[in-house]
């Protein structure tokens, strides 16, 4: 049985993380959806000209990537990316519904939302810290790459084969969701001032989209250093 695992270290170092999960045991992941589209191109008109690159939440995750030694400028997480993109006017490509949906609930809560797909995964999905011997190919990419010790990364724990670099900042390869993937594990993830309760309306919000748009069978729960893992249950 796989694990969802965070591991102590994490937590000793950032004590108000918290990590709402989504367990996707079936969908259908479309490569167009109106209604989808729709929603995050409302989303990104929501966001344009505001000054939310510099809202509190995503200010801790520049701040978390300091306190583990990345420079959250050239190796921005996730957020900050994706409003940096709307600032620039380049918006977003509809990849499928999923994807489109996590950026969707990423702009809509200032927080990081990604999936990985769990058929591609051996082990437990593990958050920790990075021994420099894992394996990373990038998205779009065929070339490998190690991560450097000490580096916060999300990685299958018996192919060492990492899903995202630098906690948030550069997904993986081998997980990407495509439309060809039933089986998922999304993470949305606070960190600073975040709520577990805004936590849990982002999670609850994109579940309850997954349902109707998607045809998703999940479950969910949260992660916190209260408690530290949960089972896939497949």
């Amino acid at each position: 049985m796989k694990n969802i695992i965070i591991e102590t270290a994490i937590f000793n170092q950032f004590p108000d993380f918290k990590r709402g999960i989504i367990v996707v045991s079936s969908i259908e992941n479309n490569a167009n959806n109106d209604y989808i589209k729709t929603l995050l191109e409302d989303e990104i008109k929501n966001r344009l000209g505001t000054t939310c690159i510099e809202h509190e939440f995503v200010k801790a995750w520049s701040d978390a990537h300091i306190k583990f030694g990345s420079n959250p400028n050239k190796y921005q997480p996730s957020i900050k990316s994706l409003l940096k993109r709307i600032q620039s006017g380049s918006g977003f490509p509809f990849i499928n519904s999923v994807v489109a949906l996590f950026n969707y609930i990423s702009i809509k809560y200032l927080i990081p939302c990604g999936g990985d797909d769990t058929n591609k995964i051996e082990g437990n999905l593990h958050l920790g810290f990075s021994n420099g011997n894992e394996v990373f190919i990038p998205l779009g990419s065929v070339e490998q790459e190690k991560p450097l010790q000490g580096e916060v990364i999300y990685y299958d724990d018996k192919t060492l084969n990492v899903m995202c670099r630098r906690w948030n900042w550069r997904n993986g390869d081998f997980t990407k969701i495509t439309e060809h993937t039933k089986q998922l594990v999304i993470n949305l993830d606070g960190i600073g001032s975040v709520s577990h309760s805004l936590i849990e309306s982002a999670r609850d919000e994109l579940a309850k989209l997954l349902i109707e748009q998607c045809n998703a069978q999940l479950k969910f729960g949260l992660i916190d250093k209260d408690n530290r893992e949960m089972e896939l249950g497949f």
